[in-house]
């Protein structure tokens, strides 16, 4: 394991803190008028997956924990976890729906994902962009409703919830985005 410092930190790379692996969320650097500059960073743990904020040093150092980036295709799921396969050696890999969190709804049959491991245990997911999804709930549109930005609620074949235009009906396909939730346009 390497060691690096704050001036190196990115959203997305693993350290270890505190005796423990950590995925860093976010971080903002502070230079006050006085003091020394710190960076305010949020860590995901990769074992229990809750987000914590610490404050570290302009110039600390600490150590950067190895995780594998395995390119993996979504098969199925049931209740508990998720099966995706190595495309090439088609070996199956059973990753707990936990890991996922909040990305499950937005998991399609035969999308390709990018799942890190650590010590052979998978401790995220990176999904694509943007995935297309069917609309199978949403409120039909009134006629004469014609103001500009207007937006309603719909509900996916995944169970993706996103605001849509009054134009998208049942059945429609949308594009949405896997970062941020929103739609994107028509698929």
């Amino acid at each position: 394991m390497s060691t690096i410092s704050t001036a190196d930190f990115k959203k997305g790379i693993y350290i270890n803190f505190r005796d423990e692996p950590y995925q860093i969320v976010s971080y903002k650097f502070t230079s006050p008028g006085k003091g020394s500059a710190f960076y305010k960073v949020k860590l995901r743990s990769l074992s229990t997956r809750r987000i914590i904020e610490f404050t570290f040093k302009s110039g600390e150092k600490v150590e950067e924990v190895y995780v594998e980036t395995k390119e993996l295709q979504y098969l199925y799921s049931d209740a508990k976890v998720c099966t995706f396969m190595h495309p090439r050696t088609f070996d199956q890999y059973e990753i707990p729906i936990s890991v996922l969190g909040n990305d499950f709804v937005y998991l399609i049959e035969g999308t390709n994902c990018r799942v890190q491991f650590y010590e052979e245990e998978a401790v995220g997911i990176t999904l694509p962009k943007k995935v297309t999804l069917e609309v199978v709930e949403t409120e039909a549109a009134v006629k004469g409703d014609t103001v500009a930005g207007v937006m309603k609620e719909a509900i996916t074949n995944t169970g993706a919830k996103a605001q849509v235009p009054l134009f998208v009906k049942k059945g429609d396909r949308v594009i949405i985005s896997t970062e941020t939730g929103e739609y994107l346009s028509r698929g």
